[in-house]
């Protein structure tokens, strides 16, 4: 994992409430206060100006505000891995076992997987 995603991810964790964060000084422990609607509602509306920003950037050819709000999102995914306990490296695990794996397979295998896990319940 790079460096700046790892101290990015301990900045992140330092600030959670139950590692004395402090919502009155820092963002990201606000955020954590208000819990996972506020989280998962700020990475909806990040994920909404990256999108905005790469059709911008498809008319314009101005590329510069994708990469800012690509990286308000990754920086906001970030907190909610943080929020369930989960970090990049965790990201990034999963990322290299699905690598060489066809993504309609994947997705075949997962519909499969949710399939029998139904049967089992029932």
């Amino acid at each position: 994992m790079s460096d700046t995603l790892k101290r990015l991810a301990d900045v992140i964790e330092s600030r959670k409430l139950v590692n004395g964060g402090d919502p009155d000084t820092s963002y990201v422990s606000r955020l954590f206060s208000k819990g996972d609607d506020a989280i998962l509602k700020k990475i909806g509306e990040e994920a909404t100006e990256t999108v905005m920003a790469a059709k911008d950037a498809r008319a314009s050819g101005d590329k510069s505000k994708v990469l800012y709000e690509c990286a308000d999102l990754w920086f906001h995914s970030m907190i909610m891995l943080a929020q369930f306990d989960l970090t990049p490296q965790d990201v990034l695990r999963e990322l290299a076992r699905r690598e060489g794996i066809s993504g309609i397979e994947e997705k075949a295998n997962r519909k499969l997987a949710a399939r029998e896990q139904d049967e089992r319940q029932d």
